[in-house]
């Protein structure tokens, strides 16, 4: 991850499970193309690992440790977070659409 902001995502649901947690991430549906079933997502500056992915939400899943060592424990549902998506992801997806023209 590179510490740059790609978008705003909205959190739809915080879900304690019994000392982890799971957080279901909202984002604008451009962005699709630039996430993948257990792949790299950076929230609020956190570097996760997505999963349940789809066109406009994904989930990530924290561990006590991170919970209480970074800000995620302050987002609540319907609050806004800043996301960043996998550089890689960045440059496939610029290679394919310039390959296209």
């Amino acid at each position: 991850m590179q510490g740059h902001v790609d978008t705003t995502g909205t959190c739809i649901q915080r879900t304690d499970k019994n000392g982890s947690w799971e957080f279901t991430i909202e984002f604008p549906k451009k962005f699709a193309e630039l996430i993948v079933e257990k792949g790299s997502i950076c929230v609020n500056g956190i570097s996760l690992t997505a999963f349940n992915v789809d066109t406009s939400r994904f989930t990530v899943a924290i561990i006590p440790y991170t919970f209480e060592q970074t800000n995620i424990k302050g987002i609540l549902a319907s609050h806004s977070v800043n996301l960043e998506f996998d550089l890689l992801g960045k440059y496939i997806n610029r290679k394919i659409t310039l390959s296209a023209v």
